[in-house]
């Protein structure tokens, strides 16, 4: 499928005008980078969607329609998640993550936060404090993959055993997903349609078209960071909130570019009430927490739809909303292990040992979809009023992905420089080179006026 007939899909999910779609541009071709899989069609789609729709939500407002163009070139390199701090580039992965051969299969494990790493090594027999990479990978070879995957499943773990595609359509999971679309809009409350923070006249045909809208970010690792940081882009006041005892990874200096960044603790006896506060006062809550975790603290959807009428909910989970899967723990790197894209890559590329994708592309890609999503459903409760809840997966956009085809003779493409699309600027954690934002707006350009800064940093309020 071309990009533009996959923007096209895109936009008819979310149900914006189709006039729409004559604003956007998009150049280049898979593939992109060495994978048989449209990975750069798919961060390019992905990201003109949230674009676009972000700029359909300042028309509504007032604006005229403005062009939006995407390079797949750009698109894909951003999908790659590259930083560096203070001229260093963070290592991606800890030493202990990743495939191993089992005693009848592969499969890969995830251990970038150390409490997953410990219980990982401990369920092989070993001590986090002694263990080496080797002694690990010897000790997977006594399991059978699927046991090793259940018994860390059980412990609260994040692994995952190596699917071919076809074992995954036979799995009670990937039968539940296989059923649902890329996205759910549900409207989950009664609201009349609630009037968008009004553009300034004389600044409405400069200003970026989410300006004045507030979208709290209750996300942590990636996909959802990335929807919040492309939101901030776009003009919204994003607040990125996070729970003072839970760990982050380096990642986190790039996501929060455009944000104000605080604490809230939900365990603590006024965090309720200071997080209620915040929601009084916004458009979108986005959380990516394991399902159930918000509603069990009162911040569900219904609750927070009860709170404040008229809100968009954006959920993100794992494995979907549905199957026995669907309160499992789970990254983007297990997703698509466990859905079979690694199987499906290695035999494209004529490898024995699994192959991962080239990018983080089921986190990236549903990050911007997360963005898209946003900007859709406060159209549609700007039209029809309402209160919405969204919901989207990693697994639901590895089905997508799936179904935008195969590519050929792709193992030979060369990543793109980047240097053309790095731009350095101070932040709260050193001098921060990253990627700029692909999505290029012709009248009111992408841009984050604040810069990222630690968890904590800002105060739990608006400005």
């Amino acid at each position: 499928m071309n990009p533009k007939g996959i923007l096209a899909d895109l936009w008819h999910v979310g149900g914006l005008s189709a006039r729409a779609l004559d604003h956007a541009v998009l150049t280049g071709s898979d593939p992109i980078l060495p994978s048989s899989f449209a990975v750069g069609a798919a961060a390019q789609a992905s990201i003109a969607a949230a674009a676009l729709a972000a700029c359909e939500l300042g028309h509504l407002r007032g604006q005229a329609r403005q062009q939006v163009s995407v390079d797949m070139a750009h698109a894909a390199l951003e999908c790659t998640g590259w930083f560096s701090l203070d001229g260093k580039v963070p290592p991606l992965w800890d030493k202990f993550s990743g495939l191993y051969a089992c005693a009848d299969g592969w499969v890969r494990i995830h251990t970038n936060f150390a409490h997953h790493r410990d219980g990982a090594l401990r369920l092989m027999g070993l001590s986090a404090d002694t263990a080496t990479r080797s002694d690990a990978e010897a000790a997977m070879r006594t399991w059978r993959a699927l046991e090793y995957e259940q018994a860390a499943a059980d412990a609260g773990l994040v692994v995952a055993a190596v699917r071919s595609f076809a074992a995954w359509d036979a799995h009670p999971q990937g039968q539940a997903v296989a059923t649902l679309p890329l996205m759910t809009f549900e409207r989950i409350g009664d609201a009349p349609p609630a009037a968008l923070p009004p553009l300034n006249a004389n600044d409405r045909p400069l200003a970026r078209p989410l300006s004045g809208l507030r979208v709290l970010d209750l996300t942590r690792i990636l996909a959802g960071p990335v929807g919040g940081r492309a939101l901030a882009a776009y003009g919204a006041d994003v607040m990125l909130v996070n729970a003072p005892h839970l760990p982050n990874i380096d990642s986190i200096a790039d996501t929060s570019r455009g944000k104000l960044s605080a604490h809230v603790d939900l365990r603590a006896g006024d965090g309720k009430a200071l997080l209620a506060r915040l929601v009084s006062e916004s458009h979108v809550f986005v959380q990516g927490y394991r399902p159930g975790a918000l509603t069990a603290l009162g911040f569900g959807p219904h609750e927070v739809a009860h709170q404040k009428p008229g809100i968009v909910y954006v959920s993100l989970s794992a494995y979907g909303p549905a199957g026995p899967w669907s309160s499992r723990r789970g990254f983007d790197s297990l997703v698509q292990t466990a859905m079979g894209f690694n199987h499906a890559e290695a035999d494209a590329a004529g490898s024995a040992a699994p192959k991962p994708l080239p990018v983080q592309i089921l986190d990236y890609a549903t990050g911007h979809l997360m963005a898209f999503a946003a900007s859709a459903a406060l159209h549609r409760q700007a039209r029809e009023g309402g209160s919405w809840h969204v919901r989207l997966s990693l697994a639901q956009t590895g089905q997508w992905l799936r179904s935008l085809g195969r590519v050929s003779n792709a193992f030979g493409a060369i990543l793109p420089d980047r240097q053309a699309f790095v731009d350095s600027s101070a932040s709260g954690f050193g001098i921060l080179a990253a990627l700029t934002h692909s999505a290029h707006l012709s009248v009111t350009p992408a841009r984050w006026i604040r810069p990222s800064v630690p968890p904590g940093t800002s105060a739990p309020a608006w400005p």
